[in-house]
């Protein structure tokens, strides 16, 4: 399933907060915290370890959009009964590694429902040597652009890529395919241990669909504060 338009969402529409915290209690904090400026949040393995897959059907299921980060990777038909099963959790997105086998079970797996499956082009922690420590013949851009025409070519909804990848891969996939941009830090921000990042305003400006801001929203001192000012930074692209 392709995202809806850019066009047609609103910027608060395409930020993704990542609720990358220990335990479900904090996550309900920080939803809490967020009602009213923040309508999408992504779960990945910390939390969904935690009690966070629960968490992410009760959110679904009232309406809040979820995009459960799983990389999902492995041979075909279990990829296709994994993602049969997440079809019914109700949730907006998930991310699957960009291998074109895999990719294409989950395809005929999520077909007809309102999944937006996204292919994982290259992490946004790594460099040119981690791609050679890996055994990869590609640098990580060129390895995104390969990955991004493999994903179109499979009917897959989106992309994750870092941000300064992203107008190469808009231009690859066209305007309906999703374009999420992790690795997203306000100007002057702690990077952590994302090696290849951008701004809000560079990300859309550059043609991302969503951005996905984990910790300099949760690890915030207010982080209501800190969403509205990234919302804002989005506006001014």
């Amino acid at each position: 399933m392709r995202t809806k338009s850019m066009q047609a969402q609103s910027i608060q529409e395409r930020l993704i907060v990542g609720l990358d915290v220990p335990t479900v209690q904090e996550a309900e904090k920080a939803v809490r915290e967020l009602d009213g400026v923040v309508s999408f949040y992504k779960i990945g393995y910390q939390l969904a370890f935690a009690g966070g897959l629960d968490f992410a059907r009760e959110l679904a299921s009232g309406g809040t959009k979820i995009f459960l980060d799983m990389k999902l990777l492995d041979i075909d038909h279990t990829v296709a009964k994994g993602v049969e099963n997440i079809v019914k959790m109700g949730v907006s997105m998930l991310t699957i590694h960009a291998y074109p086998k895999a990719m294409r079970a989950a395809v005929e797996a999520a077909r007809g429902s309102e999944l937006c499956l996204l292919a994982v082009s290259v992490l946004t922690s790594m460099d040119e040597q981690d791609m050679i420590d890996v055994g990869y013949e590609y640098d990580p851009h060129t390895l995104v652009l390969r990955r991004s025409e493999q994903a179109l070519h499979a009917g897959m909804g989106g992309i994750v890529c870092s941000a300064a990848e992203a107008e190469a891969v808009r231009r690859i996939v066209g305007p309906d395919m999703a374009v999420v941009t992790p690795g997203i830090r306000p100007a002057g921000s702690d990077h952590g241990d994302q090696k290849r990042v951008v701004t809000p305003a560079q990300a859309i400006r550059s043609g991302a669909s969503h951005l996905v801001v984990a910790r300099p929203i949760v690890a915030a001192a207010d982080r209501r504060e800190a969403a509205e000012a990234i919302i804002a930074e989005m506006r001014s692209a």
